[in-house]
Parts: structure tokens; C-alpha cells; sequence
């Protein structure tokens, strides 16, 4: 049995404070969701995150699914 490989693209949008979350498995689109709006300074915290900091992000309740 193959492990299916887990990937995650993640888009800013600066002028609404919220990033665009992108679940892929195995290439394919598999969900997609985008965060609360963030005041500045988390914001600009949040744009230094890497791929396994935004794995953790999704198992909190700060976004939502598009």
C-alpha cells in the first residue's frame, strides 16, 4: 500500500488580511479554506509560517472552508 503524500499551498491576500489554505493530496486539489480576518501584526506573523505550522493552523478554529 502507497502513503498518499499530503501538500499544502497557502496564498496572502494583504489587503484583507487572510490567507487562501490549499489541501492537496497526492497533486489533487482536496479542500481548500481561508482564515479569519488578522489584525496587521498577525498577519505578518503568519506570512513567516511554514508548511507544517499551517498544518497545525487547520487543526484550530480560526479558518473556515471555501
Amino acid at each position: 500500500m502507497s502513503k498518499q503524500i499530503e501538500t499544502i499551498k497557502v496564498t496572502a491576500n494583504q489587503s484583507k488580511r487572510t490567507f487562501t489554505i490549499r489541501k492537496y493530496i497526492d497533486g489533487k486539489l482536496f479542500a481548500k479554506y481561508r482564515t479569519i480576518q488578522m489584525n496587521q501584526e498577525e498577519f505578518d506573523r503568519e506570512e513567516m509560517n511554514t508548511e507544517n505550522d499551517w498544518k497545525q493552523f487547520l487543526k484550530s478554529d480560526d479558518y473556515y472552508k471555501v
